[in-house]
């Protein structure tokens, strides 16, 4: 049996119901989480066309983040809201 602990990031969260409409349901690794939501931003074309770091977010999206145009970095701690550790 190997005693290496699981990373934080590989660790499966729970979505909230806002945050499932654009990832899908969970529990995933916040790394999934991570990936789906850029993939739907990229699908949707909502970063901003100058300033990329800038993510325009669109109605499903600004359940999750608020309607106003976010930083990425911003963003992330505001997705972090919608995840919780999965209990066993």
């Amino acid at each position: 049996m190997s005693s290496k602990r699981q990373s934080a990031l590989m660790k499966p969260v729970n979505v909230s119901d806002a945050l499932s409409e654009i990832v899908g349901k969970g529990p995933m690794p916040r790394t999934e989480v991570t990936k789906r939501l850029w993939d739907y931003i990229k699908k949707n074309k909502l970063q901003d066309a100058k300033a990329k770091r800038q993510i325009n977010p669109d109605q499903k999206l600004s359940k999750v983040i608020g309607s106003q145009q976010i930083d990425m970095f911003q963003m992330t701690k505001k997705v972090s809201t919608h995840l919780k550790e999965v209990t066993k």
